[in-house]
């Protein structure tokens, strides 16, 4: 499977170089116990099912530690993993390649985490003409990475960030008086650019399909209010539903018939993949 990463070579030089700082410092002491001119081999292993993603963070943590470091990929991001499944060989220096290891191991457990996550979303709205986006909850410094991840398990990106799309809250309401009035002056800003409101009740809703925004968001509607929304809509927004939603009742919010459905949990309920170096 083959997905395309968007993400520019400098931005993950940039993140592996701050990654690599931190976790190595000044200089790795317990590597002096191994002679500089011992050459290892080794191999990653999947410790249980997981969808892949990470390869280019792995490759340039290496790559930066040191030049003479090999890896052969066995599985490409966006593949599915079964336990005991050798991702990746690895051979060079036995010094720079336990340097790199945590760092490594750290971006590939973590973005195939968010990939994984994302792809039992995905599976579970099968069938329906629904998108599942991720949101802005994700780890600092790693949100493209996370985003890019979020693709590889099969869903969308909402905004990147605050500087690419206009979603108009409560509070944003609450300061230019009315919702009408916050959409009016969004459009003359930013005529271009797609307007988002999100909406907590089918009144607001009202107001937001009166104001023409691009999009609204239904925040923390139950199925019934969802399928009202819809009605109303008869298809001049694209709405998308939002708010404590999780695998169980994500198929539900789906059959209410909504266009997106954004999942925090993508980026931000996750838990590292059980991976593990070996050296043979």
């Amino acid at each position: 499977m083959t997905i395309t990463n968007t993400i520019s070579e400098y931005t993950i030089s940039s993140q592996v170089k701050l990654a690599l700082e931190e976790d190595i410092g000044q200089h790795d002491i317990t590597a002096d116990l191994i002679q500089p001119t011992t050459i290892a081999s080794a191999i990653i292993i999947s410790r249980e099912a997981a969808t892949l993603c990470g390869q280019a963070w792995l490759n340039e943590v290496f790559k930066q530690i040191d030049p003479n470091i090999k890896v052969i990929w066995h599985f490409n991001d966006g593949d599915i993993l079964s336990s005991d499944n050798i991702l990746c060989e690895l051979s060079g220096p036995a010094r720079s390649l336990l340097m790199g290891e945590r760092t490594a191991m750290n971006y590939i457990q973590t973005l195939s985490a968010t990939a994984t996550i994302s792809q039992d979303y995905a599976k579970k709205v099968e069938g329906f003409n629904v998108q599942i986006l991720d949101t802005r909850k994700t780890i600092p410094g790693l949100r493209l990475a996370q985003k890019y991840a979020v693709r590889c398990g099969g869903c969308y990106n909402h905004r990147i960030g605050l500087y690419d799309g206009i979603l108009i809250k409560e509070n944003h309401i609450n300061a230019s008086g009315s919702i009408n009035a916050a959409i009016t002056l969004a459009r003359s800003l930013h005529p271009a650019i797609l307007i988002e409101v999100e909406v907590e009740n089918l009144q607001e809703f009202s107001e937001a399909l009166m104001g023409q925004a691009d999009i609204i968001m239904l925040d923390n509607f139950d199925a019934k209010a969802l399928k009202q929304a819809v009605s109303l809509n008869q298809g001049q927004a694209i709405l998308e539903a939002s708010g404590n939603v999780n695998l169980n009742s994500i198929r539900t919010i789906a059959e209410s018939g909504v266009d997106r459905i954004s999942v925090g949990a993508l980026t931000k309920d996750i838990k590292a993949i059980d991976l593990s170096m070996r050296f043979i």
